[in-house]
């Protein structure tokens, strides 16, 4: 089984900065896929960005010049630095983990941006 604890979600002015943080536990399967994703109300969840363990990321459109997903293999941690926050960022945020047998998700940090 797989743990993934997330922090660093919070409330921020329109053009703030948030570091969100997840750090995963348990039965890690290598190479894998650690993400993060975006639920706001009334909307479906989507991808906000993810890295593979060998180093490849992919990343909405939405977020490119203004996020960064990087990850520590060794800690198995993944980070998104949130830059040029809009308040069409705010959602609840998810860490997701992925490898070749299933996936896991996180319990989710609410990420609130006013204008």
């Amino acid at each position: 089984q797989v743990q993934l604890v997330e922090s660093g979600g919070g409330l921020v002015q329109a053009g703030g900065s948030l570091r969100l943080s997840c750090a995963a536990s348990g039965r890690i399967f290598t190479p894998n896929t650690l993400g993060w994703y975006r639920q706001a109300p009334g909307k479906q969840r989507e991808l906000v960005a993810a890295i593979h363990s060998g180093g490849s990321i992919n990343s909405a459109d939405s977020v490119k010049g203004r996020f960064t997903i990087s990850r520590d293999n060794a800690k198995n941690t993944v980070s998104l630095q949130m830059n040029s926050l809009k308040p069409e960022d705010t959602a609840v945020y998810y860490c997701r983990l992925q490898d070749w047998a299933s996936n896991y998700w996180g319990q989710g940090t609410q990420v609130t941006v006013s204008s």
